[in-house]
């Protein structure tokens, strides 16, 4: 989420990339019922645009083409001033319409302080703290509602405990993936995936939107300037994939790292917009 968006043409092959969604993912469970249907219309011949506005889900934003962005406007404060969203033809802007569609509170939250510091500091080389800190978890975020042991372990780093001793917390758990392009990755899954945990305290959400005003009345910029967050490889998540079954799945030091956090070498950098 750069503060200027190139011109993006319409990716070739973009029918096939919409086509490889596998919808049953757990980490897509929030999204399917909506996500597939405007997977459907963008393989039928919709723009993104087009297929996320005739999703069924009262929304507050507009989608509209990546043409619609003048290139020396800034995309958070466009965004901002006209309430749509510059959209192109790819998956990332996709799962970021559908984390819009889903997750409105939040992405407007964000999208007022990105704007805001634009507004104070410009545009330039270095977005500052709490711009960099929304940008992180914009693209890369995931909520965990999970009991203290489990909470504890995440941030000791502590993963055979976290996945092996503990593993039956997971079922009193729920992480919920709100990063687009942490979504986009995971369309094809690999091991090092990494998501930027913020814990939330309190009970689950029974619905998703609960998830979002969660998330809206709760998140503080002074707070989120600090990065709050816990890196976890998602598909360590016990019922996430198959292979974290194995005991020996977690004694992988290129994606299980102990020690102080390296985003950058954990598959945690997103190419940004």
């Amino acid at each position: 989420m750069t503060g200027l968006r190139p011109a993006c043409a319409e990716v070739p092959g973009t029918s096939a990339s919409f086509a490889a969604i596998d919808w049953r993912r757990p980490w897509l469970r929030t999204l399917a019922p909506v996500g597939m249907q405007a997977a459907q219309r963008v393989i039928g011949g919709d723009s993104v645009a087009q297929a996320l506005n005739r999703a069924p889900l009262p929304s507050r934003v507009e989608f509209v083409s990546q043409q619609a962005l003048p290139p020396d406007t800034a995309y958070e404060q466009f965004v901002f001033d006209t309430r749509t969203v510059p959209t192109r033809d790819n998956l990332h802007d996709f799962f970021n319409g559908l984390i819009w569609l889903h997750y409105p509170q939040t992405k407007r939250l964000f999208n007022q302080w990105q704007a805001h510091e634009i507004a104070a500091q410009g545009i330039g080389a270095v977005r500052g703290s709490l711009r960099d800190a929304v940008t992180l978890f914009d693209e890369n975020g995931a909520l965990l509602w999970a009991p203290a042991p489990l909470r504890e372990a995440l941030k000791n780093r502590e993963w055979r405990r976290l996945g092996e001793e503990l593993r039956p917390l997971w079922q009193q758990s729920r992480l919920v993936p709100v990063g687009h392009a942490l979504l986009e990755k995971l369309v094809q899954p690999r091991k090092s995936i990494t998501a930027h945990v913020h814990f939330v305290d309190g009970d689950e959400p029974g619905l998703d939107f609960g998830a979002d005003a969660t998330m809206a009345a709760r998140f503080d910029a002074a707070e989120f300037a600090m990065k709050p967050f816990n890196p976890l490889p998602v598909l360590g998540v016990p019922g996430w994939w198959r292979e974290n079954e194995n005991v020996c799945f977690y004694d992988d030091p290129e994606v299980f790292r102990s020690g102080p956090r390296k985003t950058s070498q954990q598959d945690s950098a997103a190419g940004t917009r």
